[in-house]
């Protein structure tokens, strides 16, 4: 099974950015941890702070054969209709993540613009809700 997980803006500074919201543990360490835990699966990494970017490699993932991508689209899940709309053209099923619960949060990340093209939404969880989102895609 391959999986894809695309970060957005500023996600790359997980492990040091507000550490009471996001945790300790670095994104890359996070992620060699779940790849040593589903070796059974091809799990591929792209972070990008630059919305054109996450498109390209939205767009680019119907030649690759992923059983599904995970997204945390930070920032611009509250803001990219260039994101949702890449999302609704692939065939690919997106699991929109997030490591806090963003209801919990500031009132503008209340509203998502990708959540209705995407199969379903983790939240809350820690770096666990990407797990859950793996966990989502095993048959």
């Amino acid at each position: 099974m391959k999986v894809l997980i695309i970060n957005g803006p500023n996600l790359n500074l997980v492990g040091t950015r507000e550490q009471d919201i996001y945790g300790e543990t670095s994104m890359n360490d996070f992620i060699e941890e779940i790849k040593e835990a589903y070796f059974d699966c091809e799990i591929s990494y792209y972070q990008s702070n630059v919305e054109g970017e996450i498109v390209n490699k939205l767009q680019e993932t119907e030649k690759k054969k992923y059983k599904g991508i995970i997204l945390n689209a930070g920032g611009y899940t509250h803001t990219s209709v260039a994101i949702r709309d890449a999302i609704a053209a692939i065939k690919t099923p997106v699991v929109e993540v997030h490591i806090s619960n963003p209801m919990a949060r500031e009132e503008f990340r209340h509203q998502s613009m990708i959540t209705g093209v995407c199969k379903g939404v983790i939240a809350g969880f820690g770096l666990e809700s990407y797990v859950l989102a793996i966990d989502s895609f095993l048959d």
